[in-house]
C-alpha cells in the first residue's frame, strides 16, 4: 500500500483546491501532528511519521468534495477516508475516518476506536483537537464545538485521556505542544513542479 511523502500529499489537498481557511486548519494539524510524531519517535516508541503527516494534512479533504458527491453520504471522515482509499492510500483512512471530534461523543464509534486506535489515528485525532486556525488549548476548541456540536461537551472527558496519551508518548505536557513547520514549503515545491504560482 502506498503512503504519500509530503510533497505528494500537499500536491494531493492543492489539487482539490481549498480555500484559505481550509488550508490554514490542515496546515496547522500537520505541523502539531509531525511534532508529537517526532518527539515520540525520539523516545524509541514506533510511530509511522508518513502516516500521520500525509493523514492530518488530509483529514478535512472531504470537505472539499461538491455537496452532491456520492462519498458525502458517508458523513465527515468516513467520506475522506474512502475518497482516500480510491486514490491508493488505504494507510491514510482509519485516521481520516476517525479524526472528528463527533467520533468522541459517539459511544460505539469511540468504544471500538479507544480499544484498537494505533498510535498514528490518537496522534492525528489529538492534532486536530488542538488546532483550529492556529495552535489552541483544548478549552478554546471545545468551548468553540460546544456552539456548533450540541452534546460535544460529554467528549470533553475523552479528549482529555487521548491528550494524556499522546502527550504521555510524547514526553512533554499539553501546553508544549509546538508546530513542526513544513507544509509550506512542501506546497512550494509542489506547486512548482506543477508550473502553478
Amino acid at each position: 500500500m502506498a503512503i504519500p511523502t509530503r510533497l505528494e500529499a500537499a500536491a494531493l489537498l492543492d489539487g482539490l483546491d481549498p480555500p484559505d481557511w481550509l488550508l490554514t486548519h490542515s496546515s496547522a494539524v500537520a505541523e502539531i501532528a509531525a511534532f508529537l510524531a517526532g518527539r515520540i519517535a525520539t523516545r524509541g516508541i514506533d510511530v509511522d511519521r508518513r502516516i500521520v503527516e500525509s493523514a492530518a494534512l488530509l483529514h478535512d479533504m472531504d470537505k472539499l468534495l461538491p455537496p452532491n458527491h456520492p462519498l458525502k453520504r458517508l458523513g465527515h471522515g468516513d467520506a475522506g477516508a474512502r475518497w482516500l482509499t480510491d486514490q491508493g492510500y488505504e494507510e491514510l483512512s482509519r485516521p481520516v475516518a476517525n479524526h472528528p471530534v463527533t467520533r468522541l461523543s459517539d459511544e460505539s464509534r469511540y468504544g471500538r476506536w479507544a480499544s484498537f486506535a494505533s498510535r498514528e489515528e490518537r496522534i492525528v485525532a489529538y492534532a486536530d483537537k488542538r488546532a483550529s486556525q492556529r495552535l489552541e488549548s483544548l478549552d478554546r476548541r471545545f468551548a468553540r464545538w460546544a456552539e456548533r456540536y450540541p452534546g460535544v461537551g460529554r467528549a470533553r472527558a475523552r479528549a482529555d485521556r487521548l491528550e494524556r496519551d499522546v502527550c504521555s508518548a510524547a514526553g512533554i505536557s499539553p501546553h508544549q505542544v509546538r508546530r513542526l513547520p513544513w507544509v509550506r514549503a512542501a506546497l512550494a515545491r509542489a506547486r512548482g513542479e506543477q508550473g502553478r504560482p
